[in-house]
């Protein structure tokens, strides 16, 4: 383990904490010389790491392992005491420190592949499969072209109607009085983008005793909150509750004409996010997590420091988390005549008869969907299959569902123009097999990719590689070629969700402050699309499969054979698990229903656990629900161990018992 720079651990750690500190470690641990090594070297007034870990725990002086890992750090950085072991395979039993104080001196101990020890092999990795392959798929790349698209710039987007709603939302999210703090001599960690990855960044930090200051250049909360999953989740609440009311008579129940009140769905949606929005609060941040707390651009002028506001905040460690905005494809005339992206459609007070969506993932989906269910008809433009990185069945179950709501689609060669807009309808000119095409709206919704925010960050100066397309280059283990920069979340994958985003953050808190070596190919990330039906995935595609040349075979249930779902009226969706030939470990799986996204955490759970699917069958589910799927995907595959050798077996055993 190399040691750190004396400046970084004496911002940690210093005065009399570090003594008091130090001397309980001391009094702790059992310090005599030991032997290692053939023939036996000896090594004078050593403690054993792990044992000091497990007495650190065992009197108090830590609340767990892991902050007992944390204060190992302090004190090796702060150069308290030091390896003596040199070439040394890891193994805890026999890794030997001796206090600085003692005398003598030590080399780094290495693991087997040469790395660094770190107290923080301690800490296990977030799921780590036991053979080692990664279970995580190949999303389709993203578009060639993104590179050239326009894109959104989020803090140049205001927030409307400045209803009491909104008032509330930005009193939290972005305050009208806030005065930035004058900035630390040093920070542990700078962070830059408050989305769900800043966020979570800055509070791991500071939760373990870090200085830390948090910039961000528009709305704390980031698109999830500001417009993203918070208020779709709400539109889609309500234009289900539409569905369900218009198709009501199929249950026996008759509710006369159905109208909607687009503005109430709306002062709804505005009443919600602000009612979560104290979560994400700056005054939060700043008073109860001790967060230095700045609104402004942050640039890097330096590998070290950054610039906002006009002054520097210097640093050990940073994070860019800065997200990624609509990308905003050149159509000749789109421009000038005006569209919405989700930073802006949130902001609709009057609902928009006629809606055309560019674009056929998650975002054009979901909200296509919605917006036919509260009444204006929508229009699908996608280039291939909908819902593109899913699988192929999933994808047409969710297309035809759409359909029968109303939804249509047009699958695209080329945009020529759009003609019109500013007020007046608009008129989108395309090429669709072959064949000149004219798609009339009131609105267009631009939801062709997201591009990764990157421009304005100096990343130049500071040594970061990056692309438009891609973002931010990092390793496995989110570092970027500047070893004291980290990113995490959509700037740096292709794994663009909330969740994914708050995984790496508390992956890239162990890597950059604790010396870790969690890697990111390490994390098992389901995810789910909100349309209805859901599609929730989680593990390998049948294609990841095929092209990794792994033998498999697959369990599927079609809720037309699933009790509850045919009961609730609702029965077009599976769920399909694959597992490995010959073994019942479980690859991935795909589930389409209404509430798959809440489905997919008990094979998640299976996977991370080891869990095959022969126990799942074993596992007893309440009658009727949809999640009994699952285990009759278990019950199958119990089945088909039943070979004709077996059976003849179990026939000749049953007739003695007769």
């Amino acid at each position: 383990m190399s040691e750190p720079r004396k400046e970084e651990a004496a911002v940690e750690l210093s005065g009399d904490d570090l003594g008091e500190t130090a001397a309980q470690l001391k009094a702790l641990v059992e310090i005599k010389d030991r032997a290692y090594g053939f023939p036996a070297r000896n090594y004078e007034r050593c403690f054993v790491g792990s044992d000091a870990v497990v007495a650190m725990v065992a009197r108090g002086m830590a609340a767990d392992a892991a902050d007992a890992v944390r204060i190992g750090n302090l004190l090796l950085g702060a150069g308290v005491f030091r390896h003596v072991l040199g070439e040394h395979p890891f193994r805890n039993e026999a890794l030997f420190y001796r206090f600085a104080d003692d005398g003598g001196h030590g080399a780094t101990a290495r693991r087997p592949d040469g790395a660094a020890v770190s107290w923080s092999d301690f800490i296990a990795p977030p799921v780590a499969d036991d053979a080692g392959q990664n279970l995580q798929p190949a999303l389709p790349p993203r578009d060639a072209r993104l590179a050239s698209f326009a894109q959104d710039e989020l803090d140049a987007i205001g927030v409307a109607p400045l209803d009491e709603h909104n008032v509330t939302l930005l009193d939290h999210v972005h305050p009208r009085q806030w005065v930035d703090p004058l900035p630390k001599p040093r920070y542990n960690l700078v962070v830059i983008g408050a989305g769900a990855g800043g966020l979570v960044s800055a509070a791991g930090a500071a939760g373990v005793g870090a200085q830390v200051a948090l910039v961000e250049s528009h709305l704390l909360g980031g698109d999830c909150l500001n417009v993203g999953c918070v208020p779709s989740k709400a539109l889609l609440r309500c234009a289900h509750a539409a569905a369900a009311a218009r198709n009501a008579a199929a249950y026996g129940v008759k509710v006369g004409s159905v109208e909607v009140d687009f503005a109430a769905v709306m002062e709804r949606m505005r009443r919600l996010r602000a009612q979560i929005a104290p979560n994400d609060s700056a005054h939060r941040f700043a008073q109860t997590l001790g967060i230095d707390v700045f609104f402004g651009r942050a640039r890097f002028t330096g590998s070290d420091r950054i610039e906002v506001n006009g002054r520097t905040l210097n640093f050990a460690k940073a994070i860019i988390a800065t997200g990624a905005t609509a990308a905003i494809p050149p159509i000749p005339g789109l421009v000038e005549a005006g569209y919405l992206t989700n930073a802006t459609v949130f902001n609709l007070t009057q609902r928009p008869e006629r809606l055309a969506v560019i674009g056929a993932g998650p975002i054009g989906m979901e909200l296509a969907q919605a917006f036919q269910r509260l009444g204006s008809q929508a229009t699908v433009l996608c280039r291939g299959q909908v819902l593109g990185k899913e699988d192929a069945d999933a994808a047409r179950i969710v297309q035809a569902s759409m359909r029968r709501d109303g939804v249509t689609f047009c699958s695209v060669d080329e945009y020529l123009r759009v003609e019109g807009g500013n007020g007046r309808p608009v008129r989108l000119v395309l090429r669709c097999e072959g064949v000149e095409k004219t798609v009339e709206a009131d609105h267009i919704l631009v939801a062709a990719g997201r591009k990764p925010a990157v421009h304005g960050l100096g990343l130049e100066a500071a040594g970061v590689a990056f692309d438009e397309r891609s973002g931010v280059q990092v390793d496995d283990r989110l570092q970027t070629r500047n070893p004291a920069i980290y990113a995490v979340g959509d700037v740096a994958s292709s794994y663009q969700f909330t969740h994914m985003a708050d995984f790496m953050a508390r992956l890239a808190i162990r890597n950059a402050l604790f010396r870790g070596r969690d890697r990111v190919s390490q994390l098992l990330v389901p995810w789910a699309t909100f349309t209805d039906p859901e599609v929730a995935h989680v593990g390998l595609y049948e294609r990841d499969l095929v092209e990794r040349k792994i033998g498999y075979d697959t369990y599927s249930r079609h809720l037309a054979e699933v009790d509850r779902s045919i009961l609730e009226g609702e029965d077009e969706g599976f769920v399909k698990i694959h597992v490995q030939k010959g073994s019942d470990k479980i690859l991935g799986a795909t589930i389409v229903a209404p509430h798959a996204g809440d489905m997919i955490g008990e094979i998640a759970v299976a996977i991370s656990a080891g869990m095959g699917l022969s126990r799942l069958a074993s596992v007893i589910h309440p009658y009727p629900t949809v999640a009994e799927a699952i285990r009759q995907c278990g019950d199958a595959f119990n089945r088909g161990r039943l070979t004709p050798t077996v059976r003849k077996l179990f026939n000749r055993w049953m007739a003695l018992q007769r």
